[in-house]
């Protein structure tokens, strides 16, 4: 395929584009409220109306307002105005949303497109999320789709493309921030008579769906994103590691790979180029330690998901013993864009240190759930009280819980804070993957810590005797002071242990358990101490 191609369908599809288009959500949480009924009876009532030539009716992916779904948004080009989303939609309202389209009243239940939760978010991860057929390759490339990786494949050098993710300054966002420049830079240099890129799409994280609504949502995006990172480093074969929870991404992803390797986008000479790159996909069991690189690893070659010693890091020997890039979705889906509009433009946005957007799953105690993506540096007051709308029912946000149950729990106290690494890791807490879950006055912070304290435990691979005892050995500490049993030294010896855990675990799970019980003790020393008296 050639760019000109990519072009012809860019403009076909657009010049198909009927006058009137209505999005209905269909990503895994409005499905799970019977939105595909809805597309369905949506497209039936256009027929029966004899609006066929005038209205088109799409799938889309997440439309983030995920509180007030199924969403369906009407949207008419040539007059923005006239935009409208509906929400709590039903299978029997169909008839009445085209009705509104030929401007009857109507009694539906309709959504602000001007409240902060929408204005305030930045989306470059999720500029096409809610927008584009996520099934259908012609969608995506109308959205400059696959733009990004011929530029690369005809006009950079390898060298090229890894300095220019260096000048972005984009950090890996699966957790623990490393350059990705740099990581790609060490893969590129390191020998070997195999390269492989991998995308760890292993969300396991309570609380959390970034990845599986990009996924759902925007699939070529990761893989357009997977195809340059394979370019730049010498790599000729990809895996996406994702978890078995997720049929409706793994559908998509498997869709798109097929009709990216149809249109030549995917496969032996792309381009027609010299650059050969195919995808496959891994599906995971559902252990949480398979997120952790080595572990995750480890199940693509067919053997037990447990994490091993680094080094060797898997830059210089990953998978099967060859060097292996691995970043998570969300990393992947910010590349296409920084080579379209380049490192400076992406390097603008955010802060010193943290640069770009981040995306957060926003839930809990709070009005408005479901998926944000803000420039870093946004503080958490912003997110939680404007974007969020607060609590509901009149209550008064408590803390946030950020980074899964590798994060800490932030007091509302420091709600002024900006959402970047360095700020989160000096209050006690990460940014992790995306989780964002806030509590509030009725929560109890020592059952907090102690659930997620539970799921390390049960999600211990049992490897390493810290992580193995000393996850138990905590549970059972947190459970004796939920239950106003312990004395004063079961509060000194949880902290001992908690450090001890911190200090000799294995990998990421035991070394990152303790921090839920860190941060909560760091805030609210004064529950512990009031169950002890």
């Amino acid at each position: 395929m050639e760019l000109h191609e990519l072009l012809e369908i860019t403009q076909k599809e657009r010049s198909q584009a009927k006058p009137i288009q209505i999005r209905c959500c269909t990503a895994a949480g409005c499905l799970s409220s019977n939105s595909q009924a809805i597309k369905d009876n949506l497209d039936t009532s256009v027929k029966a109306a004899g609006l066929e030539d005038t209205i088109q009716v799409t799938g889309v992916g997440c439309m983030r307002l995920c509180c007030q779904g199924p969403l369906v948004q009407v949207d008419i080009p040539e007059n923005h105005t006239e935009s409208k989303l509906y929400e709590k939609v039903t299978p029997e309202d169909a008839t009445q949303i085209i009705a509104g389209v030929n401007g009857a009243e109507t009694n539906l239940q309709q959504g602000d497109l001007t409240q902060p939760f929408f204005t305030n978010q930045l989306p470059i991860v999720l500029e096409n999320s809610g927008k584009i057929d996520p099934e259908r390759i012609q969608s995506y490339i109308a959205a400059e789709g696959y733009q990004a990786l011929y530029q690369v494949l005809r006009e950079m050098k390898p060298g090229e493309v890894v300095e220019t993710i260096t000048r972005s300054g984009l950090r890996g966002r699966g957790g623990a921030g490393y350059p990705t420049g740099l990581k790609w830079a060490t893969v590129a240099k390191s020998a070997g008579e195999r390269k492989f890129v991998i995308c760890n799409a292993d969300e396991g994280d309570p609380g959390a769906f970034m990845d599986r609504s990009v996924l759902e949502s925007d699939p070529h995006r990761v893989l357009e994103g997977m195809a340059i990172a394979a370019y730049s480093i010498g790599a000729t074969q990809g895996y996406i590691y994702v978890r078995a929870e997720y049929p409706i991404a793994i559908h998509r992803l498997e869709t798109a790979i097929r009709q990216s390797q149809r249109l030549g986008l995917l496969g032996s000479q792309i381009f027609e180029s010299p650059f050969d790159f195919k995808i496959d996909i891994r599906i995971g069991a559902g252990a949480y330690v398979c997120g952790e690189e080595t572990a995750l690893m480890a199940s693509i070659e067919g053997k037990r998901g447990v994490p091993h010693p680094r080094p060797p890091y898997p830059a210089e020997s990953g998978l099967w013993g060859y060097p292996t890039l691995i970043n998570n979705v969300e990393t992947f889906a910010n590349i296409a864009p920084i080579i379209r509009k380049g490192a400076d433009w992406f390097a603008n946005i955010g802060t010193a240190k943290s640069k770009g957007t981040k995306v957060f799953a926003l839930a809990g105690k709070i009005r408005n759930t479901g998926l944000i993506e803000v420039p870093m540096g946004t503080s958490l007051q912003q997110i939680v009280e404007e974007m969020g709308g607060g609590v509901p029912d009149h209550g008064i946000a408590k803390a946030v819980q950020t980074g899964g149950p590798s994060g800490g729990c932030i007091p509302a106290s420091a709600f002024a804070t900006p959402v970047d690494y360095e700020s989160l890791t000096a209050l006690g807490s990460m940014m992790g993957s995306g989780g964002m879950i806030v509590m509030d006055q009725t929560t109890n912070m020592v059952d907090v810590a102690r659930f997620f304290m539970e799921f390390c435990m049960d999600e211990s691979c049992g490897k390493c005797i810290p992580c193995r005892v000393g996850t138990v050995q905590l549970y059972q500490l947190l459970t004796k002071i939920s239950k106003g049993e312990a004395a004063q030294t079961d509060l000194q010896l949880l902290e001992e242990l908690c450090d001890m855990v911190k200090q000799t675990s294995l990998c990421g799970l035991g070394q990152s358990a303790p921090n839920p019980v860190f941060s909560t003790l760091r805030y609210f020393h004064d529950e512990y101490l009031a169950l002890i008296r």
